[in-house]
């Protein structure tokens, strides 16, 4: 494994997490896909109805980098 491919230690299974919650269907009704974030070990998403819109939460180590971006686009 190189420096730049190994994985950080707090992204590890006892890392702080946070989640951020994203829609669960495109405009036309159509499910988005999840895939698993291979970033993180505590990563794990559930399903959520919130005032009546179904959402999917994302949960990911602080550092993971997906994470990240996905914030940063929020």
């Amino acid at each position: 494994m190189t420096e730049a491919s190994a994985p950080r230690p707090n992204t590890n299974r006892d890392a702080p997490v946070g989640s951020i919650d994203m829609r669960a269907l495109q405009d036309d009704g159509t499910p988005y896909e999840i895939w698993p974030c291979h970033h993180c070990l505590p990563w794990h998403a559930e399903v959520v109805v919130d005032e009546g819109e179904i959402i999917v939460r994302e949960w990911h180590a602080f550092d993971c980098e997906l994470f990240q971006e996905l914030l940063s686009d929020d």
